[in-house]
């Protein structure tokens, strides 16, 4: 038997885990633009329709100290919201298309769970 990595009922979405739940922006920039249309549209395709129930679920843990299998649905989250553009609005075009190099900006807050917890710690 394996270990669990998400929650149960979202254990449909384990085999994306690896992949895309990464915990920080630039992770989630570096393999959206490494991703091929069809890898950014079977990730979109498995994500969409669970969005509600994840939504939900994760509505019933704090943001700055999030069970595991929970920090990993909201970076899979997170990761769906780094890759619907490029399937909804650039035709599954893995980068942002008539614009400069995307490269040369880099997000400096770090772990997505971190800054959060910054995030709450300062309001």
């Amino acid at each position: 038997m394996s270990k669990r990595v998400l929650p149960e009922p979202f254990a449909q979405l384990e085999c994306w885990v690896e992949r895309w739940a990464l915990d920080n922006q630039n992770a989630r920039e570096t393999v959206r633009r490494a991703s091929s249309s069809k890898e950014l549209q079977a990730f979109y395709d498995a994500m969409v329709g669970e969005m509600d129930g994840i939504i939900s679920h994760l509505n019933n843990f704090p943001l700055d100290n999030m069970p595991p299998l929970q920090a990993r649905l909201l970076y899979l989250t997170l990761s769906l919201a780094e890759v619907t553009p490029h399937v909804e609005l650039y035709r599954g075009n893995s980068r942002v298309p008539y614009s400069f190099e995307e490269e040369r900006f880099v997000a400096d807050h770090g772990a997505v769970a971190h800054y959060l917890g910054n995030l709450y710690a300062s309001a």
